[in-house]
């Protein structure tokens, strides 16, 4: 029997949960050539929406591309890796090569195919001639006017997916985004989302003063609703031959912080866990058995992240975990658990956010990773 849960890479259809508005009105906009902005915390499951719409544009006959920006350690590699994935659209590789030579002559791309993969196999793409930023910048132009033209040599709207968008700031950001706005403008037949996973990143992005404000819609991805996703957990459960106790899944979604990452890997060990133990049946005792097993296996690792922190960033932490992450500025909050001034506070906050530790949602501070929440609350003083 195959484990109903997915955790760790982009969730397949059948596993995918809820998002029924958001991904209606993805695939709406992209199909009408709108240039949208997705901005979600991480684990919210960003990656598998956009999965989801490419998988609806291409059958509607729609083109579609997708770059995960920081997959690349440089604006070269990035550039390199983009006209890769546009020349992919192609069936055979042959073509491929052809086409970017033809788009591209003056950057004279070198493309080889990769042993073993046949005709429509995998191929690399890289510019040898290119040396200095000057030329770089000159390549980013030629490199995004692309998807414009393959939409009008292929007669075919085009959608591009730039996920991770936030890891250009890296590139010397300004320079992309005025380089990738003023292409984007001009692609009425090229729809676009760029999404990203550090929402404070993101929102700047498309501040006033910064080439992307008012470019398109905005789309924030919220969590999904805890009874839901409960109700989605028990029946995948059941669906699979292992009975859930009642209110198994909501004890699921709790735990994991109602995160749709750590909600399907709690799900998923549990599952294997129930299973390896030849039962047919799932209680909140196999739950709290397997969530045990994991934060044993994952010590080591959480020991390693509490060490980093400052005595101060420690505190703090611990007293987002044990009051849910509300009112840790409050006097009654620093005096009970000892944080010291709202100043000093606020800055261990600040760095924790910055070290992806916690997530701002409002006035509440949310820990990233749920299973660190339960060991910092389990195995700290």
């Amino acid at each position: 029997m195959q484990n109903p849960f997915v955790y760790g890479e982009v969730v397949p259809g059948d596993a995918f949960v809820d998002r029924e508005q958001e991904l209606d009105r993805l695939v709406t906009d992209l199909a009408a050539c709108q240039k949208v902005f997705l901005i979600s915390p991480r684990r919210y499951g960003k990656s598998s929406l956009i999965r989801q719409a490419l998988a609806q544009l291409g059958r509607r006959g729609l083109l579609t591309v997708e770059v995960t920006v920081s997959s690349y350690s440089s604006y070269l590699a990035f550039l390199e890796g983009y006209a890769r994935a546009l020349a992919a659209t192609e069936t055979r590789w042959d073509r491929a090569r052809q086409w970017l030579r033809e788009a591209l002559p003056s950057a004279d791309p070198l493309v080889r195919q990769e042993p073993g993969d046949g005709a429509r196999g995998r191929f690399s793409v890289t510019f040898p001639d290119i040396a200095s930023a000057r030329e770089v910048g000159r390549l980013a132009t030629e490199v995004f006017a692309l998807p414009g033209q393959l939409a009008e040599q292929r007669k075919r709207p085009v959608v591009v997916a730039l996920d991770e968008f936030q890891a250009i700031e890296g590139f010397n950001g300004g320079s992309v985004e005025h380089a990738l706005r003023a292409a984007a403008q001009v692609q009425r037949q090229v729809g676009y989302v760029f999404a990203g996973s550090e929402p404070s990143l993101m929102e700047k992005m498309i501040g006033p003063k910064r080439p992307f404000y008012k470019a398109g819609p905005v789309m924030r991805l919220d969590r999904i609703p805890p009874d839901l996703f409960a109700g989605f957990i028990e029946d995948r459960f059941a669906r699979s031959g292992v009975r859930p106790e009642a209110g198994l899944g909501a004890a699921i979604v709790e735990l994991a912080g109602n995160l749709p990452y750590d909600v399907q890997r709690l799900a998923h060990e549990t599952w294997d866990d129930v299973r390896a133990s030849g039962a047919r049946r799932a209680n909140l005792d196999d739950l709290h058995q397997t969530l045990a097993r994991i934060l044993g296996e994952q010590d080591t690792f959480f020991e390693a992240v509490w060490q980093r922190l400052t005595l101060a960033q420690r505190a703090v932490f611990r007293a987002v975990v044990l009051r849910n992450g509300r009112e840790i500025l409050a006097a009654s909050t620093r005096s009970r658990y000892r944080l010291g001034g709202p100043s000093s506070v606020q800055a261990a906050l600040s760095a924790l956010v910055r070290q992806d530790v916690l997530l701002k949602e409002g006035q509440t501070y949310v820990v990233v990773d749920a299973l660190l929440r339960e060991w910092v609350a389990r195995r700290t003083f």
